[in-house]
């Protein structure tokens, strides 16, 4: 047999299997999980069929693409329907989002475009500034003292618009969700706490709660890559999805208004109806993700200014990133390429657009080909107009770990830039450059993938230092200013340059041979860290091990004197509350433990996470700060596009 990939399987499917299930099998269940993930399994249609050993076949039928309910997924053993391989079957499969794009508006997308900037929970509006005085607002439901007896997430009565009882009681079971995860770790988050997550997430789902239901099952995604082993997992990933969890399902107590609005979330983008639009093209990046999809990103600018995008990203990796670049853009009637638009410009009436700028592709959309705009003229030099500073803070306002979703704003950044040449960092080499206000960025690779030009070319404009150029990068939130390079003018002045379709050669540049050397320190290097990491790594380290790895540290006073010395007490106050927490454990009367307080535990982490994030992005808005005596450069040349 071939190997093909499991369906999707819908949330509510797993969850009712494994509950179905006795405590025995339950028990192995996360061993047969495992075991079924290296049979070899074959698809015929909408059916996929696992070998489970020489005479036992299992079957998942998703006629439509996601098996939808438990009878779906049949098995030929003898104890079935009570076997534990049907539910094995669902754990191992992929959990199905059981609210898709609608297909007329997201046409442009094959698919649901993976690059698209995660949802999570927003930074408080009282983010601390670097020198930390105040701790974030909505954090401070988990900064009792460490004397105080811990205490759980309750919600207070609902304003009269607030969450109705059904959505307080779905929010907190998912609370008890994550706060489980937070307990056990990853190490002991198997199938059974993931099905209470999908439970979770299918009840507020019914309950008109989608973000929340969404932040599960992002959880459930992330644990199982951790466990596997997946290559792209990253704790902090998984720290972010848990935060957004439990904040989610604690602000829906608490919130009313708009605030609850945001708080409930959408379960479908909206496209709403923007008239006609004259669109200018800005330039082209491929994108490839994790997953294997992979396509293209084509961006706009309005009249106006503002930015928008159109995009063709489906299952296929960087393969199907690079061919889709000379595809047409299904939009209206245009007969232009995703790399020719980007240098061209589009006539639209009738026009769609989602909150985060994604044009809609609807019937009546129409479209065609217009003249398009250089970089330095109207309307698009006036992006390079903003200061570095303000780009960064509305980019910051995108990007944060905790932005409200549905919040617009793009994490792109305009720069007029001089090369100074190439540094070496612990992850390769990246480009240093100077922006106006003398403020030194460090432009990274957006993609490592040989197959794409982002290295060669970055490598290439690092022999070059001296040369101007007109720039657009990715904002990459860090203690230092850095971007990823996307696109810039070309060395020339006679075009621009998608960076990771167009190559660039050494005649193209007007000085090439520089040798790479060692830029100075900045905050956040080697030897001047921030010791925000000091809270930081505790936050991370509960992740993997669970409560009980922070139970065990020792005498963490040094840690928290070190904090305090840097002029940040909250975070010295929240380290020692959390070490006090993951550490306290009651007993009864006969002197044996109580359970843990695991309500009170998540609340301090929670409490820790958002913090840590306010501060490193707080730290990252003030790094872009113009340096006190610079002078700012002159507007670069650019070319009109071809």
């Amino acid at each position: 047999m071939t190997a093909a990939p499991l369906p999707p399987v819908a949330p509510e499917v797993t969850a009712t299997l494994v509950e179905d299930l006795s405590p025995r099998l339950r028990k192995r269940l996360d061993a047969a999980v495992t075991k079924l993930g290296t049979r070899p399994t074959h698809r015929d249609g909408g059916t996929v069929t696992i070998a489970v050993d020489d005479d036992t076949e299992l079957r998942l039928h998703a006629p439509g693409g996601v098996v939808a309910t438990v009878d779906a997924i049949t098995c030929g053993c003898l104890l079935a329907p009570a076997c534990v391989h049907r539910a094995a079957a669902a754990c191992a499969a992929p959990a199905a989002d059981p609210a898709p794009e609608s297909a007329a508006e997201s046409a442009p997308d094959a698919a649901p475009d993976p690059a698209a900037q995660p949802t999570a929970p927003r930074v408080p509006d009282s983010t601390p500034a670097p020198g930390d005085t105040t701790p974030p607002t909505a954090p401070a439901l988990a900064t009792t003292p460490a004397s105080a007896p811990a205490t759980t997430a309750p919600a207070p009565a609902p304003a009269p618009d607030g969450a109705t009882p059904a959505q307080r009681e779905a929010a907190a079971v998912l609370w008890s969700a994550g706060a489980a995860v937070l307990e056990a770790g990853v190490a002991g988050a198997g199938a059974v706490a993931q099905a209470a997550l999908l439970r979770a997430a299918h009840t507020a789902r019914l309950r008109q709660l989608p973000r929340g239901a969404s932040a599960a099952l992002s959880v459930v995604t992330l644990l199982r890559a951790a466990r596997a082993g997946d290559p792209s997992y990253r704790t902090v990933d998984l720290v972010t999805a848990l935060a957004e969890l439990l904040g989610t399902a604690h602000r829906v107590g608490t919130a009313s208004g708009a605030e609850l609005a945001a708080v409930r979330g959408r379960a479908r983008r909206p496209y709403n109806p923007d008239g006609s639009l004259r669109l200018y093209g800005l330039f082209t990046e491929p994108v490839v993700t994790d997953s294997g999809h992979g396509g293209a990103r084509t961006w706009v600018a309005t009249a106006d200014g503002r930015l928008c995008t159109v995009g063709d990203v489906a299952p296929g990796g960087v393969g199907r990133a690079l061919g889709v670049a000379d595809r047409t853009v299904r939009l209206g009637d245009t007969a232009l390429t995703h790399r020719e638009l980007g240098r061209a410009g589009l006539a639209v009436s009738g026009a769609t657009v989602s909150p985060d700028g994604r044009l809609g592709a609807g019937k009546g959309v129409k479209a065609v080909t217009a003249r398009g705009a250089a970089w330095t003229e109207p309307p698009l030099a006036a992006l390079w107009e903003t200061p570095p500073a303000e780009q960064a803070a509305r980019a910051l306002r995108s990007v944060s770990r905790y932005a409200e979703p549905g919040g617009g704003g793009s994490d792109l950044l305009f720069l007029d830039v001089e090369i100074l040449g190439a540094v070496r960092e612990s992850a390769g080499t990246c480009l240093l450059a100077r922006c106006d206000g003398g403020v030194p960025v460090r432009l990274a690779v957006a993609d490592d993938d040989p197959a794409l030009a982002h290295r060669d070319n970055l490598m290439l404009l690092a022999t070059a230092p001296g040369t101007r150029l007109r720039i657009i990068g990715r904002l990459v939130p860090a203690p230092h200013p850095r971007l990823t390079l996307l696109a810039c003018s070309h060395p020339t002045g006679e075009s621009t340059v998608d960076l990771g379709f167009d190559r660039l050669s050494r005649a193209d540049l007007p000085d090439p041979g520089a040798p790479v050397h060692s830029a100075p320190a900045q905050p956040g290097d080697a030897g001047t860290e921030s010791p925000l990491h000091l809270l930081d790594r505790r936050v991370e380290q509960t992740v993997p091990a669970g409560r009980a790895t922070l139970g065990m540290l020792g005498d963490i006073t040094a840690e928290a004197r070190r904090l305090r010395r840097a002029g940040l007490p909250t975070a010295a106050g929240l380290l020692t509350a959390l070490r006090a927490s993951a550490a306290r454990r009651e007993r009864d009367l006969f002197g044996r433990l109580l359970p843990a307080d695991t309500d009170g535990f998540a609340a301090h982490w929670l409490a820790a996470a958002r913090y840590t994030a306010a501060v490193a992005e707080s730290l990252c808005a003030a790094a872009w700060e113009p340096v006190p005596g610079a002078l700012t450069h002159a507007p670069t040349a650019a070319a009109a596009p071809t």
